[in-house]
């Protein structure tokens, strides 16, 4: 099934699970992903707190708590391999768009920012999980309703990204 996102396309066949928000802000694309992605209030470190606890519960292999550091527009890589926050770059192509992995043993996702041309820029932010085993639709059931909440949180903060230089 192609989408409007092209760079997802080889993706959408294998994922289960697709989320998609839509944000309006006159940033670029770089200063939109250092501020989604080093939005860390503390509220969304006692939900990683939460979910480390769910994991071990589930008997889960889970990446750790984010880095709390304030991404920089100009430390967001668009390197493949490199680390942002806490995501492995897949690949990017500088004021379009930026494809992060994280991989736990019982799912993959994928948080994928797009922007167009446009003053201000509208930026997609997709979200793509792909379970691995029984246990990660499970666990990514469990937390699907934070999931919506700490992404448009993370909208929000890459919208007002240039306000917080």
């Amino acid at each position: 099934m192609p989408t409007m996102l092209h760079e997802l396309d080889e993706l959408i066949p294998v994922v289960d699970e697709i989320d998609v928000k839509t944000a309006h802000a006159d940033v670029t694309l770089r200063e939109f992903a250092a501020g989604a992605l080093g939005h860390s209030p503390l509220w969304i470190k006692g939900l990683f707190a939460v979910r480390m606890a769910l994991a071990a519960v589930l008997r889960l292999e889970t990446t750790g708590i984010p880095d709390s550091r304030r991404l920089r527009p100009e430390t967001v890589s668009f390197t493949p391999g490199e680390k942002n926050s806490f995501f492995t770059v897949v690949r990017g192509e500088e004021d379009r768009y930026l494809l992060l992995q994280i991989a736990d043993n019982h799912l993959m996702a994928y948080l994928a920012f797009f922007t167009d041309d446009e003053h201000p820029a509208t930026f997609k932010v997709a979200t793509l999980v792909q379970y691995l085993r029984p246990a990660g639709r499970i666990y990514f059931n469990l937390i699907r309703p934070f999931h919506h909440v700490v992404l448009l949180s993370m909208c929000r903060a890459g919208e007002t990204s240039r306000d917080t230089r």
